[in-house]
C-alpha cells in the first residue's frame, strides 16, 4: 500500500486574528454599549449616523476599535483572494502582513488627505462628519466580511467564484453606502458639483485602483 503525503495547512495565526477581532468587538460592546447597539442597527435606523455624527468625532475610541476590526477583516479576505488568484512562494504570514500594512497605510493616507482638503476649504466639520459616515458604514460591512472569512477558512473551500461573489456584495454594499451618504449631503454636493466630481475621481476611485496594483504587484 502506497503512502500518501498529508498536506496540513496551519491556520493558527489566522485563528489568533479572528480571536483578536472578536475581542475588539467585545471591548467596544463593553466600553460603549449604547453606541454598539445603535451601530448594529445601522441598516434599520439612521440614529447612529444622525446623532453620533453630530459630535464630529471621526476618530472616537469606538470608531478606532471598529477600524481595527475592519482592517483585519478586509486584510484576511484580500489575503484569501490573493492565494486563490495568484501563485507565490512567499510565506503566508509575510503576504498577510504586506496586505494589512498596505491597507492601513491606504486608509490613513486617504483619510489624512481628506482632512487636509477639508481644512483648506474650511469644511472641517462637514469633512469630519463625512469621514465618520464612511468609517461607520464600512466598519459595518466589514463585520459581514469577517464572518464570511471565518466560513471560508474553516468550512468552505475559498474558490474563485465564491470570493468574487463576496467581493461583489461588499463592493455593492459600499456603493449603496456612498449613495446614502451623498443623498444625505446632496445640497452641499449640488452647490459644489464640479469639486465633488474631482474628489470622487481622485479620492474615491483612483486610490482603490492603486491599492489593487500594489497588492497584486
Amino acid at each position: 500500500m502506497q503512502a500518501v503525503d498529508r498536506i496540513y495547512d496551519s491556520h493558527d495565526w489566522i485563528t489568533m486574528l479572528f480571536v483578536f477581532s472578536f475581542f475588539l468587538l467585545a471591548l467596544a460592546r463593553i466600553l460603549y454599549p449604547q453606541r454598539f447597539v445603535e451601530f448594529i442597527n445601522i441598516p434599520n435606523s439612521g440614529k447612529f449616523i444622525s446623532f453620533k455624527g453630530k459630535e464630529n468625532h471621526a476618530f472616537h475610541g469606538f470608531n478606532i476599535l471598529l477600524l481595527l476590526v475592519q482592517a483585519i477583516a478586509i486584510s484576511i479576505f484580500l489575503f484569501l483572494g490573493f492565494q486563490a488568484f495568484f501563485q507565490t512562494e512567499e510565506p503566508a504570514g509575510i503576504i498577510f502582513i504586506r496586505i494589512m500594512t498596505g491597507y492601513l497605510c491606504f486608509l490613513l493616507l486617504k483619510t489624512g488627505v481628506e482632512k487636509i482638503i477639508g481644512n483648506i476649504f474650511e469644511l472641517d466639520a462637514r469633512m469630519d462628519y463625512y469621514i465618520f459616515q464612511k468609517i461607520s458604514y464600512r466598519s459595518f460591512v466589514s463585520l459581514f466580511v469577517l464572518l464570511a472569512s471565518v466560513f471560508l477558512v474553516y468550512s468552505l473551500q475559498p474558490s474563485r467564484a465564491i470570493l468574487l461573489g463576496i467581493g461583489l456584495i461588499v463592493l455593492l454594499s459600499n456603493v449603496i453606502a456612498l449613495i446614502i451618504i451623498y443623498r444625505r449631503n446632496q445640497n452641499l454636493l449640488v452647490a459644489n458639483w464640479f469639486y465633488f466630481i474631482l474628489y470622487l475621481c481622485a479620492l474615491e476611485i483612483a486610490p482603490y485602483i492603486i491599492l489593487y496594483k500594489l497588492i497584486t504587484i
